[in-house]
């Protein structure tokens, strides 16, 4: 079964990628967080860094749309192709209340007829694989069958179904009934993801869906970022190992971001995943997020590595 990562806007960048490729790798595709198709076409600073191919070397990477325009989405894969990339995803999946309140992401999902225009139109003048991360609607999950019929109007790459509603942001537990019942209408191949923690969640839903083609992991692979390679088998993340990947991640925002603050910005948020790993951790995560200097940090960092033990 193939394992890929999801995107999360802010987190898994280039910085994260390269550093969870070299350490640990284990994923068949790696997903770039959504980049915002405009009229113009300037890609921002962060997104071109996102984006280019040196960036990306050795990974398969996929660059995620956001936007409820057909003709910028387009324009868009017009530059994405330049860049090399075979295949793209459209973002309809993120719940916040930013993204939806513009139409876009989940926000579509309450559009189904401007949606199939929007399909309707990619689909036909876009010469790239087109793949599509949903969510099961706004409301209930009572609309995705309707949507589904939608969905298998269109040659897609992929359908990755994160069974959940808007609503729900990342709350309640995955409505597997719902997937369940949408894996079996589906004409295009089919990625869960969802909820998949550690190994017995990826086995759970092996088991129930033995014929499933892919998972995607996102807040999982945040908190272990060796979840991928344990799924396949191999060994257990070590202290030494997070050690390392944590060094590099740092180091190289420390490299590409200006200022203390905008490099511990970043540092907090992945220990705001990686921080129950460990055993006793709630006082050196204090330090860590009360520190406004990186030398503060370094220090508060190295002591829960010290003294400190992995409760995987």
């Amino acid at each position: 079964m193939k394992i890929y990562l999801a995107p999360l806007e802010g987190i898994t960048n280039y910085v994260y990628r390269k550093a969870l490729f070299e350490c640990f790798d284990g994923f068949d595709k790696y997903f770039i967080p959504f980049i915002r198709a405009k009229q113009n076409l300037n890609l921002s600073g962060r997104e071109k860094k996102d984006l280019l191919p040196e960036n990306n070397e050795g990974m398969y990477a996929v660059p995620q749309i956001l936007t409820k325009k057909a003709e910028d989405f387009i324009r868009t894969v017009e530059l994405l192709s330049e860049y090399g990339y075979q295949e793209v995803n459209l973002n309809l999946g993120c719940p916040s209340k930013t993204v939806v309140t513009k139409g876009c992401g989940a926000g579509f999902l309450d559009r189904p007829e401007e949606l199939e225009r929007f399909l309707d139109e990619i689909f036909a003048k876009c010469n790239i694989q087109i793949s599509v991360k949903t969510r099961l609607g706004m409301e209930d999950a009572s609309e995705f069958p309707e949507l589904m019929k939608l969905y298998n109007k269109f040659p897609m790459k992929e359908l990755i179904i994160h069974p959940r509603v808007q609503k729900d942001f990342y709350k309640n537990t995955p409505n597997l009934e719902m997937f369940a019942e949408a894996f079996a209408m589906s004409t295009n191949p089919v990625c869960y993801n969802g909820d998949i923690f550690c190994v017995e969640d990826h086995q759970r839903i092996c088991e129930r869906f033995p014929e499933l083609d892919a998972v995607m992991s996102g807040r999982g692979t945040l908190t272990n970022p060796a979840l991928a390679r344990e799924i396949r088998g191999g060994q257990a993340l070590t202290k030494a190992e997070l050690r390392k990947f944590h060094d590099l991640v740092y180091h190289t925002y420390r490299a590409e971001v200006s200022g203390d603050r905008n490099v511990l910005f970043k540092m907090k948020e992945l220990w705001f995943y990686m921080g129950p790993l460990f055993a006793n951790n709630k006082k050196y995560l204090k330090k860590i997020k009360k520190s406004e200097k990186c030398i503060v940090y370094e220090s508060a960092v190295a002591e829960l590595f010290s003294n400190e033990e992995l409760i995987l």
